[in-house]
């Protein structure tokens, strides 16, 4: 393992809820042990990615109730080719060339949860955006 892996490695936060058991499936385990540990990590940039994008969306976010909210993040993640990109960049960059090499055999899959992890996190966190004055 190169240096640049090993210092990955030492900045990301544990995550208790992460269960790396012996006998989960190769999706889960680099769930639970890469990806969690990740997004996790990078929380701030996430959340103030999105704040970017709710001002380039015209702050039209804060017209909307809380259910549409949801659907709004839902929505700029899924659909938002650009946005989605540029979480999936966020993500990616904190991997060791070891994990590059895990999330390349299966990227589709990765991506999916990648996309569905960043859309839960974002949602778990409207409070965030209310507190930051954002939301009207």
């Amino acid at each position: 393992m190169n240096q640049r892996s090993l210092k990955l490695l030492e900045i990301r936060p544990l995550v208790g809820a992460a269960r790396i058991l012996p006998d989960i499936g190769t999706e889960e385990r680099f769930q639970n042990q890469t990806l969690r540990p990740i997004l996790k990590l990078q929380n701030d940039l996430l959340i103030a990615s999105f704040q970017n994008y709710i001002v380039k969306g015209k702050n039209k976010f804060h017209e909307l109730k809380k259910e549409a909210r949801l659907d709004y993040i839902s929505n700029a993640l899924k659909k938002d080719l650009k946005y989605r990109n540029t979480v999936k960049g966020m993500i990616l960059g904190q991997f060791t060339l070891e994990e590059y090499s895990a999330y390349s055999a299966d990227a589709s899959a990765f991506n999916k949860r990648i996309t569905s992890m960043a859309i839960k996190r974002l949602q778990d966190q409207l409070q965030v955006f209310e507190d930051a004055g954002l939301i009207q």
